[in-house]
């Protein structure tokens, strides 16, 4: 039997979600309290892998098992296990063709720049903090330009091992709220490094020492060695994934019906 999992942790203590042979992990964690609550070893598949520091509102695993849990009880027992940075927010049974990577039709990010003079003392693991004044306006502005279907190898690390770098960025809105400036982006897939890379050259735009056509720009060179440095991790929060109405998943990480 097939069951989902939508998870919800801070990725501060963390090496990324990808199981590791040295360093702690977040699937590592998961496993290991799935394990104990359905009384055998179980391997979980993921929405989609974060990097070391990289939080998630929404990661939704699925894995197989037959052993006869309640959906209450999967969630309560592996909370009751879990590191306090790591909670599993819902649990159900889905179908036996569900499946968390290839069943998603998009993912969300969030990023938060804290925008003033004085570096930050609290949350300074879930934002990045930026000194010198930003345009939130003219940053959105620029970023428009990366809505469609594009390659994308100027915001592609060089150790990304995606097969080619097609990506379908749906939505990408900077507004900001107070002393902070957030990014949001949708697309149906994303490239190691994808988010704060773009993030990385949307800031020398609101800085002002780039135009606003220069993300473009960047896009249809398609190099990243002039593109902008990659943002730190502490910034980027996994909102989640998005998958069709009609796999019954919660409404946060369901599609419009």
């Amino acid at each position: 039997m097939r069951h989902a999992l939508g998870i919800e942790y801070d990725g501060s203590g963390f090496s990324g979600w990808q199981r590791l042979k040295h360093g702690p992990s977040v699937q590592a964690e998961v496993e290991a309290a799935l394990g104990f609550v359905l009384d055998h070893p179980v391997d979980v598949t993921c929405a989609g892998r974060t990097d070391a520091g990289v939080h998630a509102a929404c990661q939704v695993v699925h894995f197989d098992s037959e052993a006869p849990r309640t959906p209450y009880a999967l969630r309560q027992g592996m909370n009751s296990r879990l590191a306090r940075s790591v909670s599993v927010l819902w649990a159900m049974p889905v179908p036996d063709d569900f499946h968390a990577r290839y069943s998603a039709r998009a993912r969300r990010y969030r990023y938060r720049i804290l925008n003033r003079a004085v570096r930050p003392a609290l949350l300074r693991e879930h934002l990045t903090w930026e000194r010198l004044p930003l345009d939130a306006a003219a940053m959105h502005a620029a970023a428009q330009a990366l809505v469609g279907e594009h390659d994308f190898s100027a915001f592609r690390t060089v150790h990304c091992q995606a097969p080619h770098p097609v990506r379908e960025l749906q939505q990408i809105s900077v507004v900001r709220e107070g002393e902070q400036v957030i990014v949001e982006v949708q697309a149906n897939a994303f490239l190691h490094h994808m988010v704060r890379n773009i993030v990385g050259s949307l800031l020398p735009v609101g800085r002002g020492e780039r135009p606003a056509e220069w993300v473009g720009e960047l896009l249809a060179g398609r190099d990243r060695s002039v593109a902008g440095p990659t943002a730190p991790a502490a910034g980027l929060l996994f909102l989640g994934p998005r998958y069709p109405a009609a796999w019954g998943l919660p409404a946060g990480v369901s599609l419009p019906g």
